[in-house]
């Protein structure tokens, strides 16, 4: 397995040593020792999480605030999406900024996002399946979002608006600028 930190410190894009033949192919999905040193921090993830979606649908951008704060490791079992995380660390160098990674059945990307981002992403095949794993075990009271197509962040879904399937629920976050954070 092999790391490479993005634009945003502390956020990397993973990709395993696959193994093909004829048979198929095989690929170590998740080592923790190994995960650590690439990382170059020491994460426990406590909880995994799966979701199914269809084309177009969009799940975003949502955190957990203070002591409830999560990294995730996110991977598409099945599909492709765009995935999305956010800085929202105040005092860091790229607050405010993106990174935008597509990950697929095919290329078996990963991507860490630390502790301090939002994170969202968006389905661009007709379906996906999408699992994560988190080091921090989900709490309701500490939920925290920004709208999907805030103008400040001005995030490229890569579909047209009128395309996108967006939940209630995500429709009413708060830009940026109202965000707590």
């Amino acid at each position: 397995m092999t790391a490479k930190e993005t634009k945003l410190k502390g956020c990397f894009i993973l990709e395993p040593t696959v193994f093909e033949d004829e048979r198929g192919y095989f690929f170590e999905s998740y080592n923790q020792n190994k995960f650590n040193e690439l990382v170059g921090q020491e994460v426990n993830f406590v909880q995994d999480n799966q979701s199914f979606s269809t084309k177009g649908v969009i799940r975003a951008l949502h955190y957990q605030l203070g002591e409830y704060a999560q990294a995730k490791l996110v991977r598409v079992l099945q599909g492709k999406v765009l995935d999305i995380a956010v800085d929202l660390r105040k005092n860091s160098p790229t607050f405010k900024e993106y990174v935008a990674v597509e990950l697929s059945e095919d290329n078996k990307k990963q991507l860490f996002i630390p502790r301090g981002f939002a994170h969202g992403f968006v389905v661009l095949s007709d379906t996906a399946s999408f699992f994560y794993k988190c080091d921090n075990f989900y709490n309701k009271a500490a939920e925290g979002g920004i709208i999907y197509n805030d103008q400040e962040l001005n995030i490229d879904w890569k579909l047209s608006s009128y395309k996108l399937i967006v939940s209630d629920k995500d429709k009413v976050l708060p830009s940026f600028e109202n965000a707590e954070i």
